[in-house]
């Protein structure tokens, strides 16, 4: 009866401990909510509303109804018409668009003539799943008796696949997976940067230098973005030896890029670092951001295919904006300055996640 009395002692102990620890309480109600949110609303395996452009060269009646019935099967959404089929690649190049669909002058002629494509997708295939969905439109009926018969024969729709021709998983993978490691490697060392000194007493002494908290957070930082610049570069090197994956653009604006996303990274692991008491609550913070920068980012599923709520909330991750950035200076060869937004958005990031450590770490101090 004493062991007993001893146990449920210890068990009321915890209890009481955790009911006092709201973070950590918080994280047993919130993990599984948050779970169920995401595979149960973002993820979707049935990709829908593709970004498309049109280059309609032929302009006719069935050129325009075929347009019509491409968008009503609510596979792709047309947020661009464009005069060239050099436009489409552009805008593929940019990431502005996943499918660009170019339709011939003599459209009309080649709909009766199976010999020849009479429409050509132009699709991004360093995601393979982008890929599979342009097939199927290769034998989608398409509303009228011309063009069904036409879209019935595989030859009548040439589906081009840029990027990625052999559909090869690790092209699409290596680079998303550069932005997981280094979100869940870089946010993890700083969320528990300053906790930690608090918890061996160094923050004291700190507080009794002449550094101020800008200074401090700063010189956090530095050493972590060339561990992170370090970690890059073996991912690049394993990747290409082991799994043949290319960097077809310039590597200086691979490394400004990810430059970048581990600042903005770092920042936000000290956020959180000034917002706990504990290296465990920085721990379970540091894995309560990471889900949805997977989940959420474009690394698994397709960015378009997911329910409008998910992606604005994917746009405020900073992983997002970076598998962006790699995809397309490492896959499609796009210059850092046709992919500015998702630079400048980890810029200012940085800069407001950075400010606000510093303001919480000055009144925590206080």
């Amino acid at each position: 009866m004493k062991s007993l009395s001893r146990l449920l002692a210890i068990v009321k102990k915890e209890v009481r401990q955790l009911r006092r620890d709201r973070l950590t309480f918080g994280m047993v109600v919130g993990l599984p909510i948050i779970q169920i949110l995401l595979f149960g609303y973002a993820i979707n395996t049935d990709v829908r509303n593709l970004r498309t452009a049109i280059a309609n060269e032929a302009d006719t009646h069935l050129s325009r109804e075929f347009i019509a019935d491409l968008g009503q099967t609510q596979v792709v959404d047309i947020v661009a018409s464009v005069s060239r089929p050099a436009e489409l690649e552009a805008l593929l190049r940019e990431g502005a668009i996943s499918i660009g669909v170019h339709i011939p002058p003599d459209f009309d002629r080649r709909t009766v003539d199976a010999s020849r494509a009479a429409v050509h997708l132009l699709v991004d295939g360093s995601d393979p799943t982008i890929l599979g969905v342009a097939n199927q439109l290769r034998s989608m009926p398409l509303g009228f008796d011309t063009m069904r018969a036409a879209a019935n024969d595989v030859g009548n729709i040439e589906v081009r696949a840029y990027y990625n021709p052999e559909r090869r998983t690790p092209v699409n993978i290596v680079p998303g997976l550069m932005g997981v490691i280094l979100t869940m490697t870089m946010m993890l060392f700083t969320a528990v940067a300053i906790v930690r000194e608090r918890e061996r007493g160094n923050l004291e002494l700190l507080i009794n230098t002449p550094v101020s908290s800008a200074e401090l957070m700063i010189g956090k930082v530095i050493p972590y973005i060339v561990i992170g610049l370090l970690q890059l570069a073996l991912i690049l090197v394993v990747g290409r030896l082991l799994f043949d994956v290319p960097v077809r653009g310039s590597i200086v604006d691979l490394y400004l890029a990810a430059a970048l996303f581990i600042a903005a990274n770092l920042s936000l692991g000290l956020f959180i670092s000034t917002a706990v008491s504990t290296q465990f609550q920085a721990m379970q913070m540091t894995v309560f951001i990471l889900l949805p920068s997977i989940l959420l980012s474009g690394f698994m599923f397709p960015f378009d295919g997911m329910p409008r709520f998910a992606q604005y909330l994917g746009e405020i991750l900073p992983n997002t904006h970076f598998i962006r950035l790699t995809r397309g200076i490492m896959l499609r060869e796009a210059p850092l300055g046709e992919l500015l937004p998702d630079v400048i958005y980890l810029a200012g990031f940085t800069v407001v996640a950075m400010t606000a450590a510093a303001m919480r770490f000055t009144k925590r101090l206080d």
